[in-house]
């Protein structure tokens, strides 16, 4: 039922962005419809720079931070707590969002859709993806003992099929057979990316590494749907807001996640033993790399999110091979050629829908 909630009000939206659309079309110079046509190009305008700003922000903080995990390694190993890292991340989210809000607060004062204060129906809904990005992030460090960086990020658009599958079947929304046949070839371009052919083995990464890399798709499809499904039930709520109270339940989980795992270690070794530089830098990347994860499906939506995911592995493979020594094998650019040509496929069939 929350769900057909918020198709319905989708469908209203779409209604009267028709009715908008239909005015503008119709020669009324001067009149005040003329001038609610030319406000209404202008926020056009806005909306498609906001949204090109955090699409292109989240690309790039996407396509390092892969690099700044496995460059936080020391002889192969963390020395530092994952749990704890994990916390820092959503702490630090959580308290940009606070500056942001204050900064709104001083400027426009507090309103009914920039305040705190909400009920509990409003908040119930963000312990579900707080604890399903906390599997998601955990998994995504440990799954560096099987893959590189450009492997991740290859694998990383598998996530395309699962928010395209949960799109249908959550929010059920319909995708175009460009939009499908654009997942077989996802598929085929992650697996030629893969492919070792100076190896016995077929597959440059494990059964254990596609296995995590699956789980990791199927959270974060999950997560990302069910994300996008809660901020856009009522678009008028502040993104601070809403930000917010998701990160307040993802530090709590991770707190849990800190006694559960690693309690012995932070008490004797201290909470933040084994942090350097570069874990620093990555703890940052992360904090932002949600907070504009968060603002895309705000204004945009988890297909915007994936395509900036799948430019990210190309730029990922580049840097990596002036960082790691990485080298860029024939199938791993015919497999980034296909993932890429899958992606932009995936975006034609949804304007064509």
């Amino acid at each position: 039922m929350e769900y057909r909630r918020i198709k319905d009000q989708d469908k209203d939206e779409d209604s009267i962005h028709d009715d908008v659309e239909s005015l503008r079309g119709k020669p009324h110079s001067g009149s005040p419809k003329s001038i609610v046509a030319l406000g209404g190009n202008s926020g056009d305008r806005t909306k498609w720079k906001r949204k090109s700003i955090v699409t292109l922000a989240l690309t790039v903080l996407t396509s390092s931070q892969a690099i700044l995990i496995v460059w936080s390694k020391r002889a192969g190993k963390y020395e530092y707590s994952v749990t704890t890292a994990n916390f820092l991340v959503e702490a630090l989210k959580c308290a940009l969002s606070l500056a942001a809000l204050a900064r709104i607060w001083r400027n426009e004062g507090v309103t009914e859709d920039n305040r705190l204060s909400t009920t509990w129906d409003e908040v119930s809904v963000y312990p579900i993806p707080a604890v399903l990005y906390l599997i998601k992030n955990l998994l995504q460090y440990y799954i560096f003992a099987y893959v590189d960086a450009p492997g991740y990020q290859i694998l990383k658009n598998l996530n395309i099929i699962s928010t395209g599958v949960l799109y249908r079947i959550i929010l059920k929304r319909k995708l175009s057979e460009i939009q499908w046949a654009a997942f077989v070839l996802l598929c085929a371009g992650c697996t030629t990316a893969q492919l070792n052919p100076s190896s016995d083995r077929v597959l440059q990464t494990s059964f254990e590494g596609w296995m995590m890399a699956i789980i990791m798709a199927l959270l974060s499809g999950f997560a990302g749907v069910y994300t996008e499904a809660i901020i856009k039930k009522r678009p008028s709520r502040n993104i601070n807001v809403q930000n917010f109270w998701l990160y307040v339940f993802g530090m709590a989980f991770n707190a849990i996640a800190i006694l559960v795992q690693d309690f012995d270690a932070v008490l004797n070794k201290g909470f933040f033993h084994g942090y350097s530089s570069i874990t620093v830098l990555m703890i940052l990347n992360h904090a932002l790399s949600g907070i504009a994860v968060s603002m895309v499906m705000k204004y945009a939506d988890n297909i915007v999110k994936v395509y900036s995911t799948s430019v990210a592995m190309l730029l990922t493979a580049v840097v990596s091979v002036f960082l790691f020594g990485f080298h860029l094998s024939l199938a791993f650019f015919l497999g980034s050629t296909v993932v890429s040509v899958s992606v932009y496929l995936h975006s034609i069939g949804k304007l064509q829908r």
